[in-house]
């Protein structure tokens, strides 16, 4: 009798008698997500604030060292900055208002204009780079090198770095002007860009400003 029990749950079982259990992602038998399991634009925005003060810590800290340096010994050797780096701070602050005018031709849904001027922001942050390499070359030529003196090392190290991050900011503007994008919205891709953009023109102008009045 026991036997029989059981033999029927089994059936009743088998027949779909009994619920599913939901799958490990929480979306239904047709592959589809629920709500609680798409990912948060704003979340983007808060990720790259984050970013940004971590990397805003990284020049405080070399910032720091610089002033330190600075007033301890006496072999810090001053010298003339290479002129084209006010070409250089030109060329940023302009990209930022070319920026600006990317967002407001995509807040209009001129998909063509946005895309000129995104273009535009992207070809003058690479005029920067190499506006970059020719003030290294001119301090080369000038006889200063990276470990020439502390000052020259400091030049160095810290246009170098903030070359880097803009860069990374560059393949940044490529990647949404250009490429599919998956997770993000294109409204959404464009704030983050800009956002870190604006963030690398402003650290430059301080960067620039300790440069010239810390040599």
């Amino acid at each position: 009798m026991p036997q029989t029990i059981v033999t029927e749950e089994l059936e009743i079982t088998g027949r779909g008698g009994a619920a599913k259990p939901p799958s490990a992602d929480g979306g239904g038998d047709d592959g589809s997500f629920g709500a609680s399991a798409a990912i948060p634009q704003r979340i983007y925005v808060t990720g790259i604030t984050i970013a940004m003060g971590a990397i805003l810590m990284f020049f405080m800290a070399l910032i720091s060292a610089f002033i330190v340096r600075k007033g301890v010994g006496n072999d810090w050797r001053a010298f003339e900055l290479p002129r084209i780096l006010w070409l250089n701070t030109i060329i940023l602050l302009a990209s930022s208002a070319t920026v600006v005018l990317a967002r407001r031709k995509l807040g209009r849904e001129d998909r063509e204009g946005f895309h000129h001027w995104w273009a535009v922001t992207t070809v003058l942050g690479l005029f920067f780079l190499a506006g970059q390499l020719i003030a290294w070359r001119q301090m080369v030529a000038g006889g200063f090198y990276l470990a020439t003196n502390p000052s020259s090392s400091f030049f160095y190290v810290l246009t170098a770095a903030h070359g880097l991050h803009l860069l990374g900011g560059i393949c940044a503007l490529l990647y949404v002007g250009w490429l599919r994008l998956h997770k993000l919205t294109l409204a959404t891709a464009t704030e983050v860009a800009s956002l870190y953009w604006h963030f690398m023109d402003g650290l430059w102008v301080f960067l620039f400003l300790i440069l010239l009045l810390g040599r």
